[in-house]
């Protein structure tokens, strides 16, 4: 299979069929992701999620289909694949008794990257350089030489992206890499993932389960039941899945409603109006009766996923 140049993931026809179970995992997907986008994979537990991931980061077999990333054709050439992605899973892996620093030299001599010395001075100067800018990237640089036992939640997850980009890899996927931290630090670890995006060009391929992280994705691609559902921008699923609308009222409801015959609305008081138009000034200056209430809904990332997840339950 050839890759288009733009894009640095293809999946063409994936299927994942477990041998005890009646239906695939995973059901003739297919999909592309672009160099340097961030790029959001959504769907209910189950929905083969955490299947497609685990055969893209070459963790599990797939039973048929096509897959390239970075470049390189999955099934013959795994090995090249490993070396251009990077892998923040959910549960860490590390080695609480041991500094930062540490578990990153470990790390980086396993996968052939430095040969192991026992001693930070000992390392390679350009290992030192590596290790020290990324650090500052994700906001570590007091923490590197501190054992992995006194980190918080949030410091875990920046040394696994440290860890992960020591190999500087084309791909980073996130597979729930928020689950279990407070809001505080999910906020400040997407700002760090932000910041390491547009400082190194990484792609972004990520899982999540909070609808909101999504939302500054360049594309969601939606899969339930083993199928993908829908790709497309956030503003675009929002704009083909849910309607915007306006909620008026007004002390003389009557004359009001008679103003908004014209329109497509619901309700006896307030009134909910879906907008036709990019915004509601043109509706709010025909109107006449003065407004006791003016609300503007604009649908969120969540609410579309939401529609389109029972849609197809549904069906």
């Amino acid at each position: 299979m050839k890759q288009n140049k733009d894009d640095i993931i293809t999946v063409k026809n994936l299927v994942k069929k477990y041998k005890k179970s009646d239906k695939p995992a995973v059901d003739d997907i297919s999909f592309s992701v672009k160099q340097g986008e961030f790029f959001a994979f959504l769907g209910p537990n189950g929905a083969g999620k955490t299947t497609t991931i685990s055969i893209l980061t070459t963790t599990l077999s797939k039973t048929s289909g096509e897959v390239m990333v970075g470049g390189y054709d999955l099934a013959t050439q795994s090995k090249e694949v490993r070396r251009n992605i990077g892998i923040i899973f959910q549960n860490p892996s590390l080695d609480l008794e041991l500094t930062a620093e540490e578990n990153i030299r470990l790390h980086v001599s396993m996968y052939g990257l430095y040969m192991y010395r026992p001693l930070y001075r000992m390392m390679p100067a350009e290992y030192r350089q590596k290790i020290e800018q990324l650090a500052h990237i994700v906001g570590l640089d007091d923490n590197l030489f501190k054992k992995m036992k006194t980190f918080s939640g949030g410091m875990k997850r920046k040394l696994e992206i440290m860890r992960s980009l020591m190999h500087e890899p084309k791909i980073l996927f996130l597979d729930e890499p928020t689950s279990g931290l407070d809001p505080l630090a999910r906020t400040d670890l997407w700002k760090y993932l932000q910041k390491m995006r547009r400082e190194t060009g990484t792609t972004i391929f990520l899982t999540t389960h909070y609808l909101d992280e999504a939302e500054g994705a360049d594309r969601v691609c939606i899969i339930n039941k083993g199928k993908i559902v829908l790709c497309d921008t956030p503003a675009q699923l929002k704009a083909n899945l849910l309607e915007r609308t306006v909620i008026l009222d007004a002390d003389n409801r009557v004359a009001l409603e008679r103003e908004l015959s014209g329109h497509t609305y619901s309700g006896k008081g307030p009134f909910t109006v879906q907008l036709s138009e990019p915004t509601a000034q043109s509706l709010i200056q025909s109107l006449k009766t003065p407004l006791s209430e003016l609300k503007i809904h604009e649908p969120s990332l969540e609410e579309a996923y939401i529609d389109m997840v029972e849609i197809k339950e549904d069906q």
